[in-house]
C-alpha cells in the first residue's frame, strides 16, 4: 500500500499522541492492537500514515524535526512511544493570526508557548509546501478559538487540493458555504471538532441517549471539565469559547428525547488546573424522572489522558479521508464526520453513525444512509453561516 501523506497544523499534545501512535502500532499484530477502533481501514494500518509537512508557532518547535518537536514544551501528554527516529520533516513557522490567546504570555514559559521569532508564511508559501511535499490530507490541530487561522489553512487546503480534517470547533464542514466550496473543488472535508474515543462528550451523549431509550425524562444536566494542558489554559479566555460551547452542547442536545431549555443544560470547559497536565477530569450530573414521576439523578467522574483519547479517532479520520480521495468523493464526508466529530453537518445517534461508518469503510454505498428505525432521530444543528 502507498503511504497516506499527511500534513499537520499545530504540533501540540494531540499531534504528539497521533505521531507516537503511528509508530507505536507499527509492529503490532492487528488482532492485538489494543486501543484502535479499526486496526485496518481500506487496507491501511496506522503505520501507513506518513507526516510530510508540519507548522507551529512556538520557538521550541519551529526548526526542529517533527520527531523532536512533539516532545518539546509546553507539550505534557503521556509519552508512550519515546523512541521515534528523525523523520526528515522540519516544523515550519506558521501563520499566527488568532492562533493563540494573549493572556497565555503571562504564564511561566514551561507551561505555555513562546512565539517564534521567524517570518510568517503567506498562503502561497503554505500551498507550495503542501504541493511539494505530496500531502494528501491536512490535519487542523490549532487551539480552540482560532477562527481566522483555521480559515486561512482551509483556504490553503482548497488551493493545494488536499483533503481537510478539522479537529477543532471552528465550523468549516458544518458551514454550508465552506462545504459547498470543498464540494465544488472536488476535495473531501471531515469535521467539525473531534469527538474523543471515550471522552466527556461521547459518554454524555451515550447516557443522554440511554435516558431517551429507557423512557427516563431528562430535566437538567451539566458537564464540567478541568485539565492542565495548553488547551485548557487557552480556554481561560472565555471570548474564544463560543464555538466550543455550542459544539459540545449541541452534541448532547441532539440525542436528547426533548431539547432542554438553555438554563437546564451546561456543557463546556470549566477550569485550568496546572498539575493535571494532559489529564482531563470530567464531572457529569443528570437529573430526571422515572416511572411514576419518581425523581432520580446520576453522577459520573471520568479521568482520561486527553490527547491519546483523541489520537485513535484522528488515525481513523485520516484513513477515511484517504478512502474518500481514492473514491473520488468531494465535500463533506458525512459518515466519518458524524461518527468522529461533535458538530457535524448532520447529527445522528452514535449507534446510527457507527452503522453508517462501517458501511462507508466497507464501501457499501447501498447501506450508507440506511438508518435503523429507532422511532426518533438526532436533532440537526442550526445552519452555520459566516
Amino acid at each position: 500500500m502507498s503511504k497516506i501523506k499527511t500534513a499537520i497544523v499545530g504540533m501540540g499534545n494531540c499531534a504528539s499522541s497521533l505521531i507516537q501512535g503511528i509508530h507505536y502500532y507499527r509492529d503490532k499484530d492487528p488482532a492485538e492492537a489494543i486501543g484502535l477502533m479499526h486496526p485496518v481501514i481500506g487496507g491501511y494500518g496506522p503505520s501507513d500514515i506518513e507526516i510530510v509537512a508540519a507548522w507551529d508557532i512556538d520557538k521550541r518547535k519551529v526548526g526542529q524535526d517533527v520527531a523532536r518537536a512533539i516532545f518539546a514544551r509546553p507539550n505534557c501528554t503521556t509519552v508512550f512511544c519515546p523512541d521515534i527516529p528523525d523523520t526528515g520533516v522540519t516544523v515550519r513557522m506558521g501563520r499566527i493570526l488568532d492562533g493563540f490567546s494573549e493572556h497565555m504570555r503571562d504564564y511561566p514559559e514551561d507551561r505555555t508557548f513562546v512565539p517564534a521569532d521567524a517570518p510568517e508564511p503567506s498562503k502561497e508559501d503554505v500551498v507550495r509546501v503542501l504541493r511539494e511535499s505530496g500531502a494528501e490530507i491536512l490535519m487542523n490541530y490549532l487551539p480552540v478559538g482560532s477562527e481566522e487561522a483555521t480559515r486561512f489553512y482551509a483556504e490553503c487546503a482548497l488551493e493545494a487540493g488536499v483533503a481537510f480534517v478539522n479537529n477543532i470547533p471552528v465550523f468549516i464542514a458544518s458551514d454550508p458555504e465552506w462545504a459547498r466550496r470543498f464540494e465544488e473543488a472536488g476535495i473531501p472535508v471531515i469535521g467539525d471538532d473531534i469527538k474523543a474515543q471515550l471522552g466527556a462528550t461521547i459518554t454524555h451523549r451515550a447516557l443522554t441517549d440511554l435516558f431517551a431509550k429507557r423512557g427516563v425524562k431528562l430535566e437538567r444536566t451539566y458537564q464540567l471539565n478541568t485539565g492542565g494542558n495548553t488547551d485548557f489554559l487557552n480556554m481561560l479566555n472565555r471570548a474564544r469559547l463560543a464555538s466550543k460551547k455550542e459544539s459540545k452542547t449541541e452534541a448532547v442536545q441532539s440525542v436528547a428525547a426533548e431539547r432542554l431549555a438553555d438554563e437546564n443544560i451546561h456543557v463546556g470547559p470549566s477550569d485550568y488546573v496546572p498539575w493535571q497536565n494532559d489529564n482531563k477530569l470530567c464531572f457529569i450530573r443528570m437529573e430526571g424522572k422515572l416511572f411514576g414521576d419518581v425523581p432520580m439523578n446520576l453522577e459520573l467522574r471520568l479521568s482520561v489522558e486527553d490527547s491519546p483519547n483523541s489520537a485513535g479517532v484522528a488515525i481513523d479520520s485520516i484513513r477515511c479521508a484517504k478512502l474518500a480521495l481514492e473514491r473520488g468523493l468531494a465535500g463533506v464526508i458525512h459518515a466519518p464526520s458524524s461518527y468522529f466529530c461533535k458538530h457535524p453537518p448532520r447529527q445522528y445517534t452514535d449507534d446510527e453513525a457507527w452503522r453508517m461508518m462501517e458501511a462507508f469503510i466497507h464501501g457499501n454505498e447501498a447501506k450508507l444512509h440506511e438508518v435503523p428505525d429507532t422511532g426518533r432521530r438526532a436533532r440537526q444543528p442550526a445552519a452555520v453561516t459566516g
